[in-house]
């Protein structure tokens, strides 16, 4: 009898500790923010991050899990979401594409799926793609790329049921590549294939259902279409916007847990108007494309965050070099960042960790900073800019463990 309710004590323990982990409980960053911390120049900073380094951690709405945690799993898999949830991440993202019958699949880009999944290794579903692989051509003395090797295969070439055959894998290519084996490799060496086994994909609707087990908010992008609208006919941008919101609420889900997002002022616009509970936390990625764009003259700058206030777009989400500039060797808040909060705009950046090594400077996402940073550990020093002056909401990072771990430490 003692035995038996041994057992019985055991199996509610494992299964308190498995709905734990769900809530957010049992939060797990990693080594990596505690090796930044130590590469930090000494300062106040650094004492202060010290200072939690035995702390328990919390799961917090101020780390968005981009794309899932894709430093290290492939991004929009089911094992990059999880992953995102352990180290702590408060909101999901599903970028949100069409197939080709109609259904809503988690894809960064409409046509990226020759580099972010196998389908080149699928005869008969490469045989779908827009544009077939076509192999490099190189010099041949000398080895030298003179054409890349290219390759376009889009959701929409696919019925979702096809989809659903593909693997996900890091996003990468290799330009060189003679073969489609050899155009699926080249993966940087900053990233890691010890976790691409798996690569489960999945429809929109599979990831609301995830993101509410794992007990997340979610913040769905609808990704510009690649191919013309209407699709095929009669599916136009404002039926794909609608289609969208409409899997949230026959799932069950609170518009308070959903940060609906778009590059597309008009879909911000027709959410906003069609459907203002969801449109209340609607965010608008700000990514102006006007040439000669400059974070610290207002006069590159349009649509303005005052302009953006005044369509009725609360929440406005820039990519980190945009709410950054530097003086006298400091990074310091950009005129753009300034101008959003003197508008009343809430604001989300991204994409921390996302595009290399600080020693090289960073690449696009650094751009603003790149004569401030040298190193891994200048990153927390952004990420302070970032949240104690500039006053984002949230950071979206493709580790998330590094800002839950600052979240954490500074209350956020």
């Amino acid at each position: 009898m003692r035995f038996k309710t041994l057992i019985v004590a055991a199996a509610a323990c494992l299964l308190a500790s498995v709905a734990g982990a769900m809530a957010g409980e049992n939060v797990q960053v990693g080594p990596r923010p505690y090796y930044l911390i130590e590469n930090m120049d000494d300062g106040p900073l650094k004492e202060s991050l010290r200072l939690c380094e035995e702390r328990p951690l919390q799961r917090t709405a101020f780390s968005i899990g981009h794309r899932g945690a894709p430093m290290q799993f492939p991004e929009h898999t089911k094992e990059s979401y999880e992953a995102a949830a352990r180290m702590g991440a408060g909101v999901i993202e599903c970028d949100v594409a069409f197939t080709k019958d109609r259904q809503l699949v988690c894809r960064h880009s409409q046509c990226d799926l020759a580099t972010t999944t196998n389908i080149l290794a699928i005869p008969e579903l490469a045989a779908k793609c827009s544009k077939p692989f076509t192999p490099a051509k190189l010099d041949p003395a000398t080895g030298e790329v003179l054409e890349p090797a290219t390759a376009m295969c889009c959701t929409s070439d696919l019925t979702v049921e096809e989809f659903k055959r593909l693997k996900g894998k890091m996003d990468a290519s290799n330009p060189a590549a003679a073969t489609p084996e050899e155009f699926l490799a080249g993966t940087p060496a900053w990233r890691t294939e010890l976790y691409t086994a798996t690569g489960t994909v999945m429809t929109h609707k599979e990831s609301i259902e995830l993101f509410k087990k794992l007990g997340v908010k979610m913040t769905p992008e609808l990704k510009t279409p690649s191919v013309a609208m209407p699709f095929d006919g009669d599916y136009t941008q404002e039926r794909y916007a609608r289609q969208m919101l409409d899997e949230y609420r026959q799932a069950g889900v609170d518009p308070s847990m959903v940060f609906v997002q778009s590059f597309r002022l008009a879909d911000i616009l027709y959410w906003l108007k069609n459907d203002p509970e969801f449109g209340a936390q609607a965010v608008f990625l700000d990514e102006d494309g006007l040439a000669g764009f400059n974070q610290d003259k207002p006069e590159t700058w349009s649509p303005t965050p005052a302009e953006l206030a005044a369509d009725g777009v609360r929440i406005v989400a820039p990519p980190l070099w945009v709410l950054v500039t530097v003086e006298d060797g400091r990074i310091v808040p950009s005129a753009y960042a300034r101008a959003a909060k003197d508008a009343g705009l809430k604001i989300i950046t991204w994409s921390l960790e996302r595009s290399g090594l600080l020693a090289d400077g960073g690449g696009w996402y650094y751009q603003s900073v790149k004569d401030a940073v040298r190193k891994p550990g200048d990153m927390f020093t952004l990420v302070d800019v970032l949240a104690q002056q500039v006053g984002v909401i949230g950071i979206f990072s493709d580790w998330p463990g590094t800002v839950t771990y600052y979240a954490n430490c500074k209350g956020l």
